[in-house]
């Protein structure tokens, strides 16, 4: 994996806890945000792991770094394997197409970061 790439799952880190301090202190839409994201991945008929993969490839899709990184985290901490990841990051790039191997990239250094295998 390259440093830039590092570094750049470093500052999402960074900046998504910056933000979220700043905003759930005053914005009672950003609050409202939160608290349906923790309504949408409580274990139901579908586990909380299946709903990070699921994430997963849609952030591939959307090309959203800091969603990939977010549900990779939060996949490999419910317990997903590398390969259940790795199938779910190939979902992204099937739904999406070319643009969606661009994505995949940061998926996978994502993946390396938390995991290296």
């Amino acid at each position: 994996m390259e440093n830039s790439d590092k570094e750049r799952i470093k500052q999402l880190v960074k900046a998504r806890k910056k933000a979220h301090s700043f905003y759930s202190k005053r914005s009672k839409v950003y609050q409202s945000f939160v608290d349906m994201e923790q309504n949408t991945y409580r274990d139901g008929k579908l586990s909380k792991k299946q709903k990070e993969l699921i994430a997963i490839g849609i952030s591939v899709v959307i090309n959203c770094e800091s969603c990939m990184e977010w549900h990779i985290k939060q996949a490999l901490n419910d317990g997903a394997t590398r390969d259940e990841i790795i199938e779910s990051v190939e979902v992204g790039i099937e739904m999406s197409g070319g643009p969606g191997t661009v994505s995949a990239r940061f998926a996978m250094n994502v993946l390396e970061y938390y995991n290296p295998g």
